[in-house]
């Protein structure tokens, strides 16, 4: 061993130049994916009610300034 080249820690692993391509690949998100804790149903279901209600009403103040805009614009260039 070169006395120039720093040591790994023993603590972490070395990962594999190759894990067997595609099947390795879904095999090891397999795996994880059986390691997260889920939320429960109901749970994933009000915050997913939260979300729409959010992006419905970012949508709709959205639209409100565009058109406020636009009137504004149209009022500004005498063409209203």
């Amino acid at each position: 061993m070169d006395a120039n080249q720093p040591q790994a820690p023993s603590s972490l692993p070395i990962p594999k130049v190759k894990r067997g391509g595609l099947k390795g690949y879904l095999t090891d998100v397999s795996r994880e994916l059986k390691k997260v804790d889920w939320p429960p149903v109901p749970e994933v279901h009000r915050l997913t009610g939260v979300v729409l209600s959010v992006l419905l009403l970012i949508a709709v103040i959205m639209t409100s300034m565009s058109l406020i805009a636009d009137t504004l614009m149209r009022i500004l260039q005498g063409k209203l």
